[in-house]
C-alpha cells in the first residue's frame, strides 16, 4: 500500500497548537504581573494619604519621637481650648473670654511648656503682634491678615508685677504709647437730638363768622399773607345783624322808656347781642355816631401774624361758628425735640438749648427749654421737651428740621449756675421773658418768679471734684472696663474701673484711680498685648491669676486673644 502523508499533518498541527498555548500564557503572565504592580501603587498612594490625614487631624504627631520624651514628664499640664474659638488656648481649666464657654482639653494637644533649650530660644527670638490681638505672633514682621494693621514688635514684660507691664523708652516711642493725667473738675456732658420747627400754638387765632351770612368780600387771597392786628381780613353780608343793629338804635331813641328807666336796660341788652354777633368796640362807636344800621360786617384780625389756611372763598354761605382763615404769630416758635428718659431726667425748665437749622447751614440759634413731658411715649420710650424760640426776623419757618444740643452736667446736680439767670426773674410759661425784678409776664400775663425756685442758683457751685480721664484712656470689653495708670516711668499697671458718664472726649471714673495719676492714652492696646503675652491679668481677662499662688508663674498663652 501506498504510504500517506497524514502523519507528517498531524505533528505539524500539534506544534502549532503548543506554539499558540505558549503565547497565550505569556500574554495572560504579563497581564497578572501589571495588575500585581498596579494594586501595589494603589496602596502606597492610599497609605501615604492616610497618614496626612492622621497628621492633619493629630492623630499621628510628626514629633512623636519628642512627645514620647514630654508625655513622661508629669510636671506637663494639658492644653484647653474653647469648642467655638480653637484659637483660645490656655494651660489651665477656664472659660473663654470670648463667648464665655467652658474650656475642654484638646485631643492629642502639645504640651504647652517647652524644655529649657527651646524657651531659651523663644526667650531670643523676636516676635511680632497684631495691635488688636486679631492672630498668633509673628516671628516676621508685616500686616496682620485679618485688619491689615501693620505688626509691631513685642517687647519683653520682664520686671513687671503680677499686674503690670515694663515697656523701655525704645519700644515706648515704637509702640506709639502716650500718657495724660486724670483731672479732678466740673464735667460736662453734651445731648445731642433732632427736632423740627413749629409754631406756637398758644399764638394762633382762628377768624370764624359769629352770625350767619354770606362773604362779599375776602381780603387775604393767599395762605402766607402776612396781616396785622385790626387788618380787615372778610366783609359778612348778614340781615340778622342788620336787624340786631336796628333794635339796638331803637333802644336808645325810646323817651317814654328812658323815662320810665327801661330804656338803659333795654339798650344794654342789645348792645351785648352786637357785641355777641361779633362788632368790635370801634364799630359799635361808629353806629352810634352815624345812627345808620349796616347789613355788612368787616371782620378784622384779632393778632398780627402769618395767614396759615383758608376756609373760605368769596360768595361762600357760612354759618355762625365756621373758619374763615388762620393766622399764626410766628414772633415765637417752638422747636419739638425728643430725649431718651436718662437725658431728660437732666434737663430742667429755663436751661439753654442750642440749635442749627437745616435750612440755614452754619447758623446757631438759641432757645430754652419751655417744657418737659411728665410721661414717657409707649411708642418711642423718649420724652417730649418743648423748646421756645423767638424769631423776629421770620426766618425759623415751621416744619423745617434742626439739629439740638443740651450742655449738662456729667454727675448731676440738684442745683445749676447760669450767668444770664442768675438772680433773674422768668416767666413760668414763656421762659425767653426773663428781667431783673418782678413782674408780669407780657405775653400771658402771669407773674414773673425768681429763677431761684426752678433750681439755678446766684453764685458759682463749688467745685464737685469728679475724677475724669481722655476717653480714649479707657479699654472696654463686655462688662470690663480697665485703665493702665503708669505708677512708675515706663511701669504700666493694670487698673480695673467703675465708669460713670462718657462725654465726647472725657469718661468719668467714679471708682480705681485717683486724681493726678498719669495714665496710658495711646497705645494702650498695645500694652495690653503684652499683658496677653506675658500671661498676665488684661482687658479679656482682668481677675486672672487672682485665685492663685502668690508664688506661681502664670505661664504663655500660646494663642492670642481677639481684642475686638
Amino acid at each position: 500500500m501506498p504510504t500517506t502523508p497524514e502523519p507528517a499533518f498531524a505533528a505539524k498541527s500539534s506544534a502549532a497548537a503548543k506554539s499558540s498555548r505558549s503565547t497565550s500564557g505569556s500574554r495572560q503572565w504579563l497581564l497578572r504581573v501589571g495588575l500585581q504592580c498596579l494594586a501595589l501603587l494603589a496602596t502606597l498612594i492610599i497609605g501615604i494619604a492616610l497618614v496626612g490625614v492622621a497628621q492633619r487631624v493629630g492623630w499621628l504627631n510628626a514629633t512623636a519621637s519628642d512627645n514620647s520624651k514630654t508625655t513622661t514628664d508629669a510636671s506637663v499640664a494639658t492644653e484647653y481650648t474653647c469648642p467655638m474659638h480653637p484659637e483660645i488656648r490656655q494651660d489651665a481649666p477656664g472659660k473663654c473670654p470670648i463667648c464665655g464657654m467652658t474650656l475642654v482639653p484638646t485631643p492629642g494637644a502639645a504640651p504647652v511648656k517647652a524644655p529649657p533649650q527651646q524657651a531659651d530660644a523663644q526667650a531670643t527670638e523676636e516676635r511680632y503682634i497684631c495691635p488688636m490681638m486679631c492672630t498668633d505672633p509673628s516671628s516676621e514682621p508685616g500686616k496682620c491678615p485679618v485688619c491689615a494693621m501693620d505688626l509691631v514688635k513685642a517687647t519683653s514684660s520682664a520686671g513687671g508685677g503680677e499686674r503690670s507691664v515694663s515697656i523701655d523708652s525704645h519700644a515706648r516711642r515704637i509702640l506709639g504709647i502716650r500718657t495724660a493725667d486724670a483731672k479732678s473738675g466740673e464735667v460736662y456732658r453734651t445731648i445731642r437730638t433732632i427736632g423740627a420747627i413749629n409754631y406756637d400754638e398758644e399764638q394762633v387765632a382762628t377768624i370764624a363768622a359769629y352770625i350767619d351770612g354770606r362773604l362779599e368780600e375776602l381780603f387775604a387771597e393767599y395762605v402766607g399773607v402776612k396781616v396785622v392786628k385790626g387788618d380787615d381780613l372778610a366783609v359778612l353780608y348778614s340781615p340778622q345783624l342788620y336787624s340786631a343793629q336796628t333794635q339796638y338804635l331803637s333802644s336808645r331813641d325810646t323817651p317814654a322808656l328812658n323815662a320810665l328807666g327801661g330804656g338803659a336796660r333795654l339798650s344794654e341788652i342789645a348792645l351785648d347781642n352786637l357785641k355777641e354777633l361779633g362788632m368790635s368796640e370801634a364799630q359799635i362807636a361808629e353806629l352810634r355816631r352815624s345812627g345808620k344800621a349796616e347789613k355788612r360786617l368787616r371782620i378784622a384780625s384779632p393778632i398780627g401774624g402769618t395767614v396759615i389756611a383758608k376756609h373760605k372763598v368769596e360768595g361762600d354761605y357760612v354759618k355762625t361758628g365756621e373758619p374763615i382763615y388762620r393766622v399764626v404769630d410766628l414772633s415765637i416758635v417752638w422747636l419739638m425735640i425728643e430725649l431718651y428718659p436718662s437725658d431728660a431726667a437732666a434737663v430742667r425748665f429755663g436751661q439753654q438749648v442750642e440749635a442749627e437749622i437745616q435750612s440755614l447751614p452754619g447758623e446757631v440759634y438759641t432757645g430754652r427749654v419751655a417744657f418737659i413731658d411728665p410721661m414717657v411715649s409707649e411708642k418711642t420710650r423718649t420724652v417730649a421737651v418743648r423748646v421756645e424760640m423767638t424769631n423776629f426776623d421770620g426766618r425759623l419757618k415751621p416744619g423745617d428740621y434742626a439739629k439740638a444740643t443740651i450742655r449738662v452736667p456729667a454727675v448731676k446736680r440738684n442745683q445749676v449756675y447760669d450767668p444770664a439767670l442768675a438772680g433773674k426773674w422768668i416767666s413760668p410759661m414763656h421762659p425767653q421773658i426773663i428781667r431783673n425784678q418782678s413782674g408780669d409776664c407780657p405775653i400771658c400775663g402771669m407773674d414773673l418768679v425768681p429763677t431761684r425756685e426752678l433750681g439755678y442758683v446766684d453764685e458759682p457751685l463749688p467745685d464737685q471734684g469728679v475724677v475724669s480721664v481722655p476717653r480714649s484712656a479707657v479699654l472696654m470689653a463686655g462688662d470690663n472696663s480697665v485703665v493702665y495708670v503708669e505708677s512708675e516711668p515706663g511701669l504700666f499697671e493694670l487698673r480695673q474701673v467703675i465708669l460713670g458718664a462718657m462725654t465726647d472726649d472725657s469718661a468719668v471714673i467714679l471708682d480705681g484711680i485717683s486724681a493726678n495719676e498719669t495714665v496710658a492714652t495711646d497705645g494702650n492696646f498695645l500694652i495690653d498685648s503684652q499683658m496677653q503675652l506675658g500671661g498676665k491679668p488684661s482687658l479679656m481677662d482682668p481677675t486672672r491669676g487672682e485665685g492663685k499662688a502668690s508664688g506661681e508663674e502664670a505661664a504663655v498663652p500660646q494663642g492670642a486673644v481677639h481684642a475686638h
